[in-house]
C-alpha cells in the first residue's frame, strides 16, 4: 500500500461482478404493480423471502459530505441506537471445495458439517459494545463490530466481536508497517462514525447482498462500500479448504474483507505449496487452476493464471508480523 495516503483508495478495488443489483430507481418503480403479487408470496412463503426488500422500502440512506470511493467514506443510516441500514452496490466475492474440480454448472458445494447455521436475521444491524485504543502506526481508520439482528451464535455474540478485534488488533494484519501507514481503532455505538463496520450476517441475508443467486451460488462473505459483510454460514462452518481449522478461517475473513476496503485485489497462489496470500479467494480454492476457471466463468476482475500451483491456507495479510517488515 502507498504510505502518503495511509492506504488505497476503495476506487482501486475491483467491484465488478456477474450480478446486477437493481438500482433504489428500479426498485422504486417496481414496488406499485407487484405489491399484491408479494403480498400473496409471503402469506404463502413467510416474510423472510421478502425481509430484504422491505428493508430497502424503510431504509432512509444518509448522505455525507466525504467521497464515496475513499476509504472513509461514510455511508448507511442509523436506524436506532447502534443500529445501522445495508447498503447496495455490487459486492466482491470471496468465499466457496478445496482444490476440486466445479461442476459445469457451478452447483453449489456443501459447508463443512458442524453447529446450526443461522438462517435468517431482521436486515437490522446492531452495534456491539467495546472498543480499543488505536493500533499500529498511521491514518486512523475507526471500526465497529456489529451483528445483524436476530442472529445467535451458541457461543455468544460477544465471541465475534473479540474475535474480530483481536484479529485486527494483531501485528500480522493491516496495521504491519508494510501496508503502507494504517491505524486501527475499534469503537462503539455511541463513539466516532466509523470508516467500516464488520458484520456477522444470517445466512439468508448473506446470500442476498453477496450475490448468491445472480452469480455464484456458495456462501459467501463479502465487503460493500463501508460494510464488511461476514456469513454466519461461513462463520459457523469454514471452509473445507481449511481442513476444519475453524479459528484460522476466521480470521482469514476477517482479514481478507477488511483488505477489500484498504484497496487489495484477489490475487493466485505466487509459489507452490507456500502459505496463500490473504487476499487469494481462499474458501473458493487453494488451486490457481480452479479459480482460473471459476473467474473464467464468473469474472472478479482478476486474472488467475491456470499454472497449476498449489498454497497452503493462511489467514494473515503479513504472517511473519514485526518481523516480516
Amino acid at each position: 500500500m502507498r504510505s502518503g495516503d495511509g492506504g488505497r483508495h476503495r476506487g482501486d478495488e475491483p467491484l465488478a461482478a456477474s450480478w446486477h443489483p437493481r438500482s433504489e430507481r428500479e426498485d422504486r418503480a417496481g414496488r406499485g404493480t407487484g405489491g399484491r403479487r408479494r403480498a400473496r408470496r409471503v402469506r404463502r412463503y413467510g416474510w423472510g423471502i421478502y425481509a430484504i426488500p422491505a428493508l430497502l422500502v424503510l431504509t432512509v440512506f444518509a448522505v455525507v459530505g466525504v467521497p464515496r470511493d475513499a476509504p472513509g467514506a461514510r455511508s448507511g443510516s442509523v436506524d436506532g441506537a447502534g443500529q445501522t441500514s445495508r447498503n447496495d452496490t455490487a459486492p466482491v466475492v470471496t468465499e466457496g471445495p478445496k482444490g476440486g474440480e466445479y461442476d459445469s454448472e457451478l452447483k453449489p458445494p456443501e459447508l463443512p458439517p458442524g453447529a446450526p447455521i443461522p438462517r435468517s436475521g431482521s436486515g437490522t444491524f446492531e452495534v456491539l459494545p467495546g472498543g480499543t485504543e488505536p493500533v499500529g502506526s498511521g491514518r486512523l481508520y475507526d471500526y465497529t463490530v456489529e451483528v445483524e439482528s436476530g442472529v445467535r451464535l451458541l457461543e455468544g455474540n460477544d465471541s465475534f466481536a473479540r474475535l474480530a478485534e483481536q484479529t485486527l488488533s494483531d501485528p500480522r494484519s493491516w496495521t504491519n508497517p508494510e501496508a503502507g501507514g494504517i491505524s486501527l481503532r475499534r469503537v462503539g455505538a455511541n463513539g466516532p462514525a466509523p470508516d467500516f463496520r464488520v458484520t456477522l450476517v444470517s445466512q439468508n441475508t448473506a446470500r442476498e447482498v453477496c450475490g448468491y443467486s445472480e452469480g455464484l451460488p456458495y456462501d459467501s462473505s463479502c465487503r460493500i462500500e463501508e460494510r464488511v459483510y461476514i456469513s454466519a454460514a461461513r462463520w459457523v462452518r469454514g471452509a473445507t479448504s481449511f481442513d476444519g481449522d475453524i479459528g484460522t478461517y476466521r480470521r482469514y475473513v476477517v482479514n481478507h474483507e477488511v483488505g477489500h476496503f484498504f484497496g487489495n485485489k484477489h490475487v493466485g497462489c505466487p509459489e507452490q505449496g507456500q502459505l496463500a496470500p490473504v487476499m487469494m479467494q481462499q474458501t473458493f480454492s487453494l488451486s490457481n487452476d480452479v479459480l482460473h476457471r471459476l473467474n473464467e466463468r464468473v469474472p472478479q476482475g482478476t486474472d488467475i493464471p491456470a499454472n497449476g500451483l498449489v498454497c497452503k491456507p493462511n489467514a494473515w495479510p503479513f504472517p511473519l508480523g514485526e518481523a516480516g517488515k
